[in-house]
């Protein structure tokens, strides 16, 4: 089993990151601020104006550490790793059941169904802790909503049909979203899922954790041989990590809106760390954006139990368990992939 390694976020300014040995040395204006042996590391994310020499470039990839390169506000720009590791017939079956939209429809439909449970599960869990909530109604009935768009996810629909069918769970499961936040509704409220640029607090604080949730993913499928790129339920779309973006589905609700809700619910973090362009975007400010980061890395080290395995770990490798099920799934060790399903 991999072993649980960190993701390293660096977010100061003018930071310059290089090789010393076997070590990643972080320095900021020629004083060293870190010493990390690069084997502890599961990845890297340089935010805004950070460099990185050629050596140590080079040295993480030949240790399987990518590195992701974000502007300061979080979008994401480039990702440098090294030479996809496993077997060349996995990815090789990858891009045939990708070429094949029935086949496609399958594999969609299996993210999809741990997309929409995981999204009624948030909601369920909320109606049920909060039973005070005056929005309790609305949370049930959008569960239910949720439920029958599960039980319409037959096997054989076509591709369009269950990308359909995600739309529609996903609209269900947003329009209720913003009775989940209990805490500073001045400040954090959710009208709608925006992004490029997000319009509002919450839509930023989302999309920068759905960034960290792709670096992850990605990573993860790296690791076991697959092409992040090649999707089924997202279709192939130049820089785009469809296959990522499939598996992402299963842990937004559960990785990343949570993590947003409890950040903004037991105020973790405040509107004031938030800050609008002169293009009506929102961006974080770099204190809230390390309290993230660091909520982030804590919740990736809690521990439960594998829906499916029954086995113990952490929630890093979950995500790493996961990526390998659809590797052993399209190498036919496995009938179907078996979507994480958080109860």
């Amino acid at each position: 089993m991999r072993q649980l390694q960190n993701t390293l976020y660096i977010t100061t300014q003018g930071a310059y990151v290089n090789k010393e040995g076997e070590a990643l040395v972080v320095s900021v204006e020629h004083e060293t601020r870190l010493r990390v042996p690069v084997h502890t590391l599961g990845g890297l994310v340089c935010f805004g104006r950070v460099s990185c020499s050629p050596f140590l470039l080079h040295h993480c990839a030949q240790n399987n550490v990518a590195i992701s390169f974000l502007s300061e506000n979080g979008q994401f720009l480039a990702r440098v790793e090294g030479p996809v590791s496993g077997n060349v017939l996995l990815r090789r079956e990858q891009y045939r059941r990708a070429d094949d939209l029935q086949r496609s429809a399958a594999m969609a439909r299996a993210f999809v169904i741990g997309k929409i449970n995981n999204g009624r599960s948030v909601l369920m869990r909320c109606a049920r802790d909060r039973p005070d909530n005056p929005n309790v109604e609305a949370l049930n009935l959008a569960a239910q909503r949720l439920d029958g768009h599960l039980n319409s996810l037959k096997p054989g629909l076509p591709l369009d049909t269950v990308r359909g069918i995600e739309g529609a769970a996903a609209s269900a499961y947003f329009e209720a979203f913003d009775a989940l936040i209990a805490t500073q509704k001045d400040e954090f409220f959710f009208k709608e899922r925006s992004r490029r640029p997000p319009l509002d607090n919450m839509n930023a604080l989302m999309s920068f954790l759905y960034t960290l949730l792709t670096h992850d993913v990605s990573g993860a499928l790296q690791a076991v041989g697959l092409d992040p790129a090649v999707g089924f339920l997202h279709r192939d779309r130049p820089g785009r990590a469809g296959l990522a973006l499939d598996m992402m589905e299963e842990f937004r609700p559960f990785l990343a809106d949570r993590l947003s809700l409890s950040l903004v619910n037991l105020k973790q973090i405040r509107g004031s760390g938030f800050k609008k362009t002169e293009s009506g975007g929102i961006w974080m400010d770099d204190a809230t954006r390390k309290e993230v980061l660091v909520a982030y890395q804590k919740r990736k080290q809690e521990e439960m139990i594998h829906p499916f395995l029954n086995e113990k770990m952490s929630v890093a490798l979950l995500i790493h368990t996961q990526a390998k099920l659809l590797s052993r799934h399209l190498r036919g060790d496995m009938d179907g992939y078996p979507p994480f399903l958080w109860k």
